[in-house]
């Protein structure tokens, strides 16, 4: 039995199983239509989208991206509150996290399991200590997910394995979701898509969060360009990277903060110390105060 909790939990409750395990499955928590509506948007994207070229990535497998720009239903599943609360308490030793990546990941008939792995790897294989989460991931189930048309396998306890473990494929136990569920998963757990033997193809949307500090994944700032990006919300921006990451990452020319340069607006706001007061982590707001 995968450690799973209903859509009734409280960011709380989801942030405790999460730390706990390495992962946990909401249940249906968005309906079938949103799945259903966000497939639609992105459906001529994903047609044209070219399969793997490598065991890895996949030769059966297509990764979508640029999902803020193609799907506007997408954006409030970026922007879940449930999800957005728990990525900012996983992370919350960072003074602000933001967004890793956005893609629908389609699974072929025929695809072989991938490798059982942690994705923290992006960052260079570097080894981040076990106290340290760099990385908060979800996978939307758009269709079921089930252990013969590919499901994501989790390594139970893995968490706390270390960097480059090799875990033979039956270590993987399916993450078996009904379409609108959701799995949630660190950076350090140990995971990997199943092999697809039905006739099927099996999607998912692939949302990650990161630290602010660390470089993105899939580049915000050209996926979605900046005529589109100055019709968004701000706190989807400051997801997106129109923020700073903690004092002097990401500011503009003479230390301008990066949304007001985006927005053009005259205002100066600080890129500095005093834009930190505003963050999710208490502790280096504290100091940054303190120290101004």
């Amino acid at each position: 039995m995968l450690n799973r909790l209903p859509n009734t939990a409280t960011i709380d409750e989801v942030s405790a199983s999460l730390k706990e395990h390495g992962y946990v499955i909401i249940d249906e928590l968005v309906s079938a239509d949103v799945m259903d509506e966000v497939a639609a948007q992105m459906a001529p994207h994903i047609e044209s989208t070219p399969f793997g070229e490598d065991k890895f990535i996949g030769f059966k497998t297509q990764r979508t991206g640029s999902m803020i720009l193609r799907s506007e239903r997408s954006r409030d599943l970026i922007m879940h509150p449930l999800i957005t609360g728990v990525a900012g308490k996983h992370l919350s030793q960072a003074s602000t996290f933001q967004l890793h990546l956005t893609q629908v990941i389609t699974v072929h008939p025929g695809s072989p399991a991938q490798v059982l792995h942690q994705d923290q790897l992006a960052w260079d294989f570097f080894d981040f200590p076990d106290s340290y989460e760099v990385q908060c991931n979800t996978l939307w189930a758009m269709t079921d997910y089930t252990a013969e048309n590919g499901a994501t396998r989790i390594v139970p306890d893995s968490q706390y394995a270390g960097r480059g473990q090799k875990f033979p494929p039956e270590a993987g136990v399916a993450a078996e979701m009904k379409k609108g569920s959701v799995l949630l998963y660190t950076g350090k757990i140990y995971h990997g898509a199943g092999e697809n033997k039905t006739d099927q193809v099996r999607q998912a949307i692939n949302i990650t969060y990161a630290v602010g500090w660390v470089r993105q994944e899939e580049n915000q700032y050209l996926s979605t360009p900046p005529e589109v990006a100055r019709t968004l919300p701000d706190d989807l921006l400051k997801l997106m990277g129109y923020q700073c990451g903690c004092f002097a990452m990401g500011y503009v020319r003479d230390f301008e903060d990066p949304l007001a340069y985006l927005k053009g607006t005259t205002e100066r706001r600080s890129a500095g110390f005093n834009a930190l007061s505003s963050t999710a982590n208490q502790t280096s707001a504290e100091y940054a105060t303190a120290f101004v």
